[in-house]
């Protein structure tokens, strides 16, 4: 039970930084429902030209924009203050006061700040959705809810595992700011149905860089579409990248040779 008492702590703590420095929670947040609308907006105008995209409706496809902004969220609270923080404790050597706590080092670095603007995003994808099940006439079921959850979640750690393994990098190149702007841009395509891509890129973004398991996916399994082989697939992805990305951590911190060597 220590752990979930320490990340109560952390959520504590952080939000009453967040507290302290009002108007910097306020313009944050405003952001967040900016680009929200921005992305809504870019969806929305493929649909003036078309009434499918990669063989989704508007209304289906909503589902995903709405999924994206909840993971816009996901990343922006838990993923961004906290994996960008490693790098600079790296660079400056104060990744010391870390690793000699007496708790696992990757708990700590990755899960000790969170920016409760990126609520935000994750109300706003909320909102989404419902207007987008109110758009289909539709009401998923418990089994429907159970299987958007269990694929959300494992789209999430995913996520997590991909950051992780980025930020670990920096224990041996230092500066990644250019790697993580090119999974920014790489990201952005998560927006879209992943059947609206072909070929080797809809293989890259499904197995590689698995966006498709973000968004396309845990949409699918909302609206009754997912099929079961998927799945079984998620779940393997999953512990594949998140085993990796511990080992790599693992492998990182030993790499490391701190501030005092």
């Amino acid at each position: 039970m220590r752990y979930p008492k320490l990340f109560a702590l952390f959520l504590k703590s952080s939000l009453l930084v967040e507290l302290e420095y009002r108007s910097n929670f306020i313009a944050q947040a405003l952001m967040g429902v900016f680009w929200a609308v921005v992305t809504f907006v870019s969806v929305a105008l493929f649909f003036q030209h078309t009434t499918m995209l990669g063989g989704w409706s508007y209304g289906q496809a909503l589902v995903i924009v709405a999924l994206f902004t909840m993971t816009e969220g996901v990343t922006q609270m838990f993923l961004e203050p906290n994996l960008q923080r490693v790098v600079a404790m790296v660079r400056d050597g104060t990744m010391d006061f870390v690793l000699t706590k007496p708790v696992n080092s990757q708990f700590i670095a990755t899960l000790r700040h969170v920016r409760f603007s990126g609520a935000t995003n994750l109300m706003i994808g909320a909102g989404l959705i419902v207007y987008a099940m109110a758009q289909l006439s539709y009401a998923p079921g418990a089994t429907q809810l159970a299987l958007f959850a269990l694929m959300f979640g494992l789209g999430m750690l995913m996520l997590y595992s991909i950051w992780l393994a980025m930020s670990a990098s920096a224990f041996w190149f230092v500066k990644i700011d250019n790697m993580q702007e090119l999974f920014r841009a790489l990201w952005d395509t998560a927006r879209f149905p992943i059947s609206a891509y072909s070929g080797v890129l809809r293989a890259l973004l499904t197995f590689v860089l698995p966006v498709a398991f973000m968004t396309t996916f845990p949409a699918q399994a909302l609206l009754g579409l997912l099929e079961p082989e998927t799945l079984v697939i998620a779940v393997g992805l999953c512990a594949l990248l998140f085993f990796l990305s511990m080992h790599f951590w693992r492998r990182a911190i030993g790499n490391y040779s701190s501030a005092s060597s």
